[in-house]
Formats: C-alpha cells, structure tokens, sequence
C-alpha cells in the first residue's frame, strides 16, 4: 500500500473538515479515532475522496501508515488529552517524525511539549489554525510554530489546504516551539476586541437611535462596501438580516445576550500583562464577555439601580452621525489591531521568535474569523516600516487616525452621555490619547510611590534623584 503523507488523529468537526481538506487537494491521508466505529463512519461518508483516506482502527496500523518522517496532525479537545495521546505514540516515533497539535493550545503547553521532546528523536509542531468548520474545510489560515526542518516536511501539505488570497497561501513558519499557537492567539484577542466594538455600535444603533434589525443590516452592508470591508461585518449584517424561523421576529432579538469564550481571548490579556504591554480594547473586550454572562445579577442590578438617568440620544444630522459610527469603528479597530501587533513584537523580543509582522497580516487575509481589506493595509505599512515600534505611528495608519480621531471622540461622548455603554471604543480612544502624550501624569503616581517606598526618581531636567523628605519608612510603594 501506498503510504499516506501526513496523519491526522481525531474525528470530530474540525478534524473530520480538515482531513477531507487534506484528501480533496490531493495529499494521502491516514485517519485514526478513539472510536472506532466513528472511523469508519468517516471513511464511509467521505465519498469519491476515499481513494485519498487510509482509515486505521489502531495506533500501530496508523503510526504504519504514515511515509517517515512521519506527520501525526492532533485534533483533540486542548489541555491534558494531547499530552495523554503524545504519551500513547511516543513508543511507536522515530527520529524525526512529528506530532502536530493544531487546537486551541496555550503556547505556554506547546513550549513545554516542544522542549519534552527536543532531542529524544521526535519534534513538536504547535499550529495555529483559523477558520473555524469552513475554514477547516475549504482553507484555513494556518500559523506554524516548531523547527524548520519540521515545516519544510509539511509545507507541501500545509500550502495546499491553507486559504488563498490573490493567489498566495494564507500560511507560514512563523518561528520555533510556541510562536505560532501565539499568534493565533493573539489573532483570538484581536477577534474579541473587532466583535465586541460591532456590538457596541450595534447597541448605539439599536438603542441610541432605535433602528430596527434591518435597518441596521442595511448600514453595516453598506460599510462592508467601503473600509470596514471584511468577515465580521458581512456576517454581521447578514444576521441582522435573518429571521427568526419560528417567531418570525429577527434573530438577534430572540437571541440571549449572553456571549461565551473559550478562553484564548484571556490568554491574549494575560500575555499581554505579562510583556507589559497594554492591549487596552482587547482587556475590554474579555471584561464584557464576562459581564454579558452575568445575566441574572445584570437583571437584578437594573432593578436596584434603574438605568442612567440621561436624555435620550439626540442627533441632530442622523446621516451625519452614522458616518461618524463608521469613522470610529474604523479607528477603534486600528487601535486593536496596533495593540495585538504591539503584544506580538514583545513576545518575539522575549521568546527570540523573530516573528514577521508584514507575513502574520498577510496570511490573515484569508480563511481566518478577522479576515478583511484592512489587513492589506497592515501588510504593507509593516513592509515599509519594519521597525516600526507600533502601528498607529506609521504614516498611513497615523493618516488615518488623523482622520477618524474626531469622529470616535463624538461617538463615544455621545454614548456615554447617552448612558449607552462603549467599554472597548472608549479604551481604544483612551489609548490613542494616552500614547501619543509626551508628557503623562505618572509622576504624580512616581511621586506617590517614592514617598511610600523610599524609591528614587527619573527627573524631567536629567539630574540626580534624590530623596529630601521622601522615603520615610511609611511603607512599600506599590
């Protein structure tokens, strides 16, 4: 028998998509599944790509399967199952074979799984894959963290059931051991931080200048001709649009206000404090997934405190405001993006990644949740300023702030005068405003710290600190 080019473990939803992806762009393909019978269902249903699909109904007749070195994809639930089925191949792995885990893994468990198996013979891929069902499917943008080597074995693969924008492969070696569940976890912040600023432009739309469902469809299909053009906003107003099969009322109104996570959008937040870097609109977009889980206390809350007594939203020049609507989700969205991209340049400085910022746009273009035009726009600012130390600082990006400053200021006091809350836009414009002052007022908070820790301090003119009545034991400065 003809032996397959790359293994695939794990025949759920995604793994099920991505092995018929692998098969139809005409790469072999061994199977395996804890259950068997689910493997044989696989096969069963897979059709006129059977030719390309070799179903194994164990760990030995699969591991058999695979032309060496041998490249064993991971399709399980993230967290200790990978590390228990790493532990059930490694008897059956040779010099350079590869597992690849390509869930939704903390990059901190892939470096670690990385490491357990440098030198023993085997390598570690961790691989970022975004796209969700369809993506896995028909192409997902793919992020690659491990050796070289171990990439240029599966890149064939790899390119041909990635997603193509203009004709380029949306994947890539992005560096070694976590680098690219990284990413893709960064990709995940950034996600929260783009939905959760349509919300809040939903919710000023809706609630603010009480449009219905459609009407707001009809603005967001309309953005999504311009700027704004991308994934998020054509599903956006594609929602809006669709009814309710049983109600007949639209969907968004008969749908809880609930969001769920999955955890990768904390994970950005967490990594991003821990590099010291604010990613401002990514923290406040976790933070309000978190509140709309809060459902029965938010409930009870209004009841106790009623909502803000406040006029309603007054606009004078209706048309006039929903351009700046526009106007500010573009420029928040700049924010988010400058922020994630600022996270990912200190983990490649502390994790010696090297990561390619112009690439990481580039292969988002396509199959990925954030895909849009404005990354056509991010590729080339970094292309032509590689060392740029953030994005808004660019001159096409600092261009565009210039232009939408204004409008996000208007739409954000508005709302919060409206009592209408815009907890991401607002951080977006709190950063802008924060980062491009010369002169902050943390002094006063070094002044403060001094005076409680006995600290020295950094003086404007460039002399020597000194204490004088500073320092005196009170306590630790925090």
């Amino acid at each position: 028998m003809v032996q397959a080019e790359i293994g695939l473990i794990g025949l759920g939803v995604m793994g099920s998509n991505l092995a018929l992806n692998i098969a139809e762009k005409g790469n072999r393909v061994a199977v395996f599944n804890r259950t068997v019978a689910r493997t044989h269902e696989f096969y069963q249903e897979a059709g006129a790509l059977q030719d390309n699909i070799v179903p194994c109904d164990t760990i030995e007749e699969f591991v058999a399967a695979i032309r060496p070195p041998r490249p064993i994809i991971i399709m399980i639930k993230a967290g200790d199952p990978v590390d228990q089925q790493m532990q059930q191949l490694r008897p059956l792995l040779e010099k350079n074979d590869i597992l690849i885990d390509a869930g939704n893994a903390n990059f901190r468990d892939t470096m670690r799984r990385f490491d357990a198996l440098k030198d023993t013979g085997p390598t570690f891929i961790g691989m970022g894959v975004s796209g969700g069902e369809e993506g896995a499917r028909h192409g997902p943008s793919i992020m690659v963290g491990g050796t070289e080597e171990s990439w240029k074995r599966v890149e064939k693969v790899l390119t041909s059931i990635a997603a193509q924008y203009n004709g380029e492969p949306c994947v890539a070696w992005l560096g070694e051991n976590g680098a690219g569940h990284f990413v893709k976890t960064i990709h995940n912040g950034i996600e929260y931080a783009d939905m959760q600023m349509i919300a809040e432009i939903y919710g000023i739309l809706r609630d603010g200048l009480k449009m219905s469902a459609g009407e707001i469809s009809e603005v967001f299909a309309d953005w999504n001709k311009g700027r704004l053009n991308s994934y998020l906003i054509e599903i956006t107003a594609k929602v809006l649009e669709a009814a309710d099969p049983i109600s007949g009322k639209p969907i968004v109104d008969v749908i809880l206000d609930q969001a769920g996570q999955k955890g990768t959008g904390k994970w950005s937040v967490i990594e991003a404090q821990n590099l010291g870097v604010p990613a401002t609109a990514i923290e406040a977009a976790v933070a309000a997934r978190g509140i709309s889980s809060m459902k029965v206390e938010r409930e009870a809350a209004q009841k106790v405190l009623g909502l803000p007594a406040v006029a309603p939203l007054s606009v004078s020049d209706r048309a006039a405001f929903i351009k700046d609507l526009e106007l500010a989700l573009l420029a928040a969205k700049i924010g988010a993006y400058a922020q994630g991209f600022a996270v990912m340049a200190a983990a490649s400085r502390e994790f010696k990644w090297n990561l390619p910022m112009p690439t990481i746009a580039k292969i988002w273009r396509a199959g990925c949740i954030i895909r849009s035009q404005f990354l056509d726009e991010i590729t080339t600012a970094f292309t032509k300023n590689p060392d740029a130390v953030n994005l808004i600082v660019t001159p096409a990006f600092a261009a565009m702030l210039e232009e939408t400053d204004a409008a996000l200021r208007r739409v954000v006091s508005t709302a919060v005068l409206g009592g209408l809350p815009v907890p991401a836009l607002a951080s977006a414009l709190g950063y802008f405003d924060s980062y491009r002052r010369g002169r902050g007022t943390a002094n006063i908070i070094q002044a403060q710290r001094d005076f409680f820790g006995a600290h020295g301090f950094d003086r404007v003119d460039g002399a020597d600190s000194h204490h004088g009545p500073w320092g005196s034991g009170l306590g630790a400065g925090a």
